[in-house]
Order: structure tokens, then sequence, then C-alpha cells
């Protein structure tokens, strides 16, 4: 078996940069039959159904309040997929590799191929998320909390990186989300785009970017397939919980906290108070979760029908 990422890529500033810059790496598994459409198929017949992520999209790319998550029914694999193909449609397989033979056996692939250019790194809580996703269709401008890699396999996108500092995302929407009192995307002025890193991905395209980074992405004229790894390292994990400590403080006790590299004497002070609050059960309730207000249907416009009441 040929190695899942191409041979040489991990140089002296590869390393140095990971995690800390946007940067592109190239890999193989697009030339996996895993992502034909007979195995997607088959993939999203055995997913369980009541974890798929369904959802669609306005054209705006400011007005991200247009996401709507919607449902799939009982469509079989091979309807879905050309509802995905001829409609605005954005799949979203969670966790693959918790329910998935193939792709459990394909997380240890690529997380131990990012480890060993690595040395030192060491990765856990990893999501495999599978995206399938329509031409034209669009995520809007949000970040994720944990570390991402995206391998991209089938169509072309063009993705948008943004600075992880103000004015692009600032300590109090990166708190909020944290402690998920808000969904990860929030607001995006066209503006922005002047301090972004743009990258036009083809099949073979892997990106990272440092934690925290707000992007969008946009479709081109085809089907898109994505690998969305979500992942923690120890800084990582160490930076969100000093993050919901300074939210707590901002809260509780009206304090202005300073946000602070991982391996910071405050940040390590922050991770305990915030391991402390959550074992006491200090945690907030996360939002209710979007409620759907679609089925997916191939005869409808986009392939998006009205949900049963």
């Amino acid at each position: 078996m040929t190695g899942i990422l191409e041979p040489g890529q991990f140089d002296a500033l590869a390393r140095r940069d990971f995690g800390r810059a946007p940067q592109a790496f190239r890999h193989t598994l697009h030339q996996r039959p895993l992502f034909d459409d007979a195995a997607l198929a088959h993939v999203l017949d055995r997913y369980p159904r009541d974890r798929l992520g369904v959802f669609t999209m306005g054209d705006d790319p400011v007005d991200w309040r247009s996401w709507r998550r919607g449902r799939a029914g009982d469509l079989p694999g091979t309807e879905l997929l050309k509802s995905v193909a001829e409609g605005r449609i954005w799949l979203n397989l969670r966790a693959a590799n918790a329910w998935l033979e193939e792709f459990d056996a394909l997380a240890g692939e690529m997380f131990g191929a990012l480890q060993a250019g690595n040395p030192g790194l060491k990765t856990f809580r990893r999501d495999v998320g599978l995206l399938i996703s329509s031409p034209g269709a669009q995520v809007f401008y949000h970040l994720d909390v944990p570390r991402v890699t995206l391998w991209h396999i089938r169509g072309r996108k063009r993705v948008w990186l943004y600075p992880a500092r103000a004015p692009y995302v600032t300590d109090e929407a990166l708190e909020r989300i944290v402690l998920k009192e808000t969904a990860e995307q929030f607001d995006y002025r066209p503006d922005f785009d002047g301090a972004a890193a743009v990258f036009d991905l083809e099949p073979g395209d892997m990106l990272h970017w440092p934690q925290y980074s707000p992007h969008r992405i946009v479709n081109g004229d085809s089907v898109n397939v994505s690998l969305s790894c979500e992942f923690l390292s120890p800084a990582a994990l160490v930076s969100a919980n000093a993050v919901y400590a300074d939210a707590l403080a901002r809260r509780r006790w009206g304090l202005t906290p300073k946000r602070r590299g991982a391996w910071h004497p405050a940040s390590l002070v922050k991770f305990a108070v915030a391991r402390t609050a959550k074992a006491m059960g200090l945690e907030l309730s996360p939002p209710e979760p979007l409620p759907p207000s679609f089925v997916v249907d191939p005869r409808a416009p986009r392939a998006v029908g009205p949900l049963a009441g």
C-alpha cells in the first residue's frame, strides 16, 4: 500500500509551523476506491441515520442564519448521493471512525502519518468526519475548538483561513463557542478576506491551520468529498480549558482575562480551574440543537422538500 502522505513533506520548516500557520500538504487517499459512488452509498446505508448531519444553506456568504438542518428520512445511499449531486445539500458523517470499521482503520493511518511526520505530536479525541456536499454549497464563517486537518478527496473547493485574533474572532466570541452558548458560526464581514490565506483544493490536498482560526468554504461546480479530522493535542487541550476558565472569570467575577499561550504558567493555572469547575458540575447546558426544517427529496428544487408535520 502506498503511503497516506506523499513523501518528503514534513521537513524542518513544516514541522516547526505545524499548527502555528496555515499549511497545505499532499496525500493519496483520493486514489482509493473507498470514496467512489458505490462505496459512499454503502457507507451512507450503514452509518447511523439518526446521527447523520443533513444541511442546506443560502447563497450569501454573510447570511449564516440561512444554514438549516434537515433529515434524510429513509432514502437509500444511492438516492442521497443523487440528491447531493442535483441539489444544495451538505452531509456530515461525524465520527465515522466510531461507527465504521474502515474509517477506524483509516483514522489510525492518518493520525499515525501525522505523528510520524511530527515527532513529539500526541493526538487524542480523534474524530474523522466524512463530508459529502453539493456543487456550489458553502460552509459559513466559523471556527472549531479542536485542531483540524481537512483531507480533500473529490471535487474542488476554495477555503479561506483567517487569523485567530480580533477582529476576526474576539475573545468574547471564542469564549461563547467554547462554553457552547452559541454555534460555531458567527458574523463575517467581506473585508476580512484581505487577511485570509486562500487555498483552492484539488483531490489529494490536505490543509491544517492554527487552533481557533475562523474559516469558510465554497464548493466548485462538482460534488465534493472530504474528511474533516478533529483532534486534540496536550497543548490544544490546555488552551481550550484556559479559554473556558477565562469565560468563567468574565461572567462570574467581572474580570477581563488575557489569553496566553498554552504553556504559559497562567494558562496552566486556568486549565486547573476549568477542570475543577467541570468536575463540580458548573458547566452550562448547551443550547438546543438547530431543529430540522426540511427533508431531503430528490424530486424537489435543490433536493429540499417540506418537513412533514
